[in-house]
């Protein structure tokens, strides 16, 4: 599933198709994706404009000029295309070939400006909400998300407090959408690595005694944040289903240091470790037992 790195990278290929610009016509082909689409859908979003287009965690955040919020989550499998009314439906810039998906061409925004942007969704894990602007703090899908980790409000004592008295390992606390917003999987196993901490050590670690925040908790702030922006610079990394507005596929797999590099030498300088494979609640890590304490 796309994470933090991936959704930022569409929001910003989306922003200047949307951005103020209204929905001249709005076509869902279907009737659902993960969920049923909001009741008269199309209605509601004809004729409004995007004032902003924004991201909370893993959920594209567009505000409409009615009030409302629509909201957006590629799921395991979607990805925005943008194109011009009138361009073919297959540019040369895609990677692989996109007629075979048009059955998957689930929602269609035409906007005001020309532009045509297409949700395509094979696997339907993704959904589209509204919402008034009002409410949204308060949704469900977004009142329990914890701080983003590029904010400034995001410091080390944010995340020692946060993990206090954790029993969890700190694998599992930052994979927590309530502790820190936006990150998932690989960007755990990455940036565990890069502050040379255990993915096996226990949360609560990272907090000394009164709960403040020791050494561990700086190095993995300072480290989550540089990964992430690593990530979004390179365009996100492209792991079977994730592709760029224009196509394009994002390159930070070629920069990961643990991930699905199991067996293959540790990167860290002067570290003769091998990186390892284990199962942590359901899902793969991968990191060196030798520099990660």
């Amino acid at each position: 599933m796309p994470e933090l790195p991936e959704v930022e990278t569409v929001r910003r290929g989306l922003a200047p198709a949307m951005e103020g610009t209204r929905f001249a016509k709005v076509e869902a082909r279907r009737g659902d994706l993960r969920w049923p689409l909001p009741k008269d859908f199309a209605k509601r979003l004809e004729g409004n404009k995007v004032e902003g287009l924004g991201r909370r965690g893993k959920y594209l955040l567009a505000d409409l000029s009615s009030g409302d919020v629509l909201m957006m989550h590629l799921g395991m499998s979607g990805s925005f295309h943008i194109a011009r009314a009138g361009d073919k439906e297959t540019p040369g810039q895609f990677h692989h070939e996109r007629s075979k998906l048009r059955a998957h061409d689930h929602v269609v925004f035409h906007m005001s400006n020309g532009a045509l942007v297409t949700f395509n969704d094979p696997r339907r894990f993704g959904f589209m909400k509204l919402t008034p602007r009002r409410d949204l703090d308060a949704h469900p899908l977004m009142k329990a998300m914890g701080p983003e980790p590029l904010g400034n409000a995001f410091d080390a004592a944010m995340l020692a407090s946060a993990c206090a008295g954790k029993k969890t390992s700190l694998k599992a606390a930052l994979g927590d959408q309530k502790i820190v917003a936006g990150l998932g999987n690989i960007y755990v196993c990455e940036a565990l690595h890069r502050a040379h901490l255990s993915p096996k050590r226990r949360a609560a670690t990272l907090a000394g005694r009164k709960d403040e925040p020791n050494e561990r908790a700086q190095a993995l702030v300072e480290a989550i944040k540089r990964v992430l922006k690593d990530a979004i610079e390179a365009g996100g990394a492209s792991l079977r289903d994730h592709r760029r507005t224009d196509g394009g596929l994002g390159y930070f797999q070629h920069h990961f240091r643990v991930y699905d590099r199991a067996g293959k030498p540790c990167p860290t300088r002067g570290c003769k470790g091998t990186i390892k494979r284990i199962v942590q609640t359901g899902r793969s890590t991968f990191y060196c037992p030798v520099c990660q304490k």
